[in-house]
């Protein structure tokens, strides 16, 4: 299977925060800088978001490690996988995602669409690597859990402020391609065992 390279991961992460930037700047009018100090002191905002992102990190790790052979810890792991997360790379792939689309669907999106629009657009944009299409129980399963977690990390950003959401998003993916790097080392193992 191909890899997709860090750098093509974190370029489209770049495009997502150039989109997210020129919507708060053109669409919003509001300065960038005040939509990044909006919510409550950074300081705060640090601490919530590392709570709200182990907590919902550890969620995800608890219904994984439970059952890593469930289809839809096998198909979001193959998707995943697809990623290079060798060495340091799911650390610098989770803080690009999780500041680029938070940037995106809630600093720029969710004030003009919604909680509920910004959440729905998050879905559709993770649609393709958890493999929605199918449209079966393992797919509606994952749908739900990724349009929760899009409206939990909407409220925060509302009551609390985009750096805990950032925050909040980069500990979940942390927590989650780690997870994939290793059910796929696990995987890898267990064919060259057969062999």
């Amino acid at each position: 299977m191909e890899k997709y390279p860090l750098r093509t991961q974190l370029l489209s992460c770049a495009v997502l925060a150039t989109i997210g930037v020129a919507i708060i700047h053109f669409v919003q009018g509001v300065p960038l800088l005040q939509a990044l100090a909006a919510g409550l002191p950074w300081p705060q905002q640090l601490g919530l978001g590392a709570a709200l992102g182990l907590a919902t990190g550890a969620v995800s790790a608890v219904t994984t490690l439970r059952k890593p052979a469930a289809e839809a810890v096998q198909r979001t792991a193959t998707s995943y996988a697809r990623l290079d997360l060798s060495g340091w790379n799911p650390l610098w792939i989770s803080l690009g995602a999780g500041m680029s689309e938070e940037l995106l669907f809630r600093a720029a999106l969710q004030p003009l669409v919604g909680i509920w629009g910004a959440s729905l657009l998050f879905l559709l944009v993770h649609a393709g690597a958890y493999d929605f299409r199918r449209f079966d129980r393992a797919a509606l399963w994952q749908a739900g859990g990724v349009f929760g977690m899009s409206m939990l990390f909407g409220l925060a950003f509302e009551y609390a402020g985009l750096l805990s959401v950032m925050v909040a998003h980069t500990v979940v993916d942390i927590v989650g391609l780690y997870l994939v790097r290793r059910i796929a080392e696990a995987g890898a193992e267990g064919a060259k065992r057969l062999r």
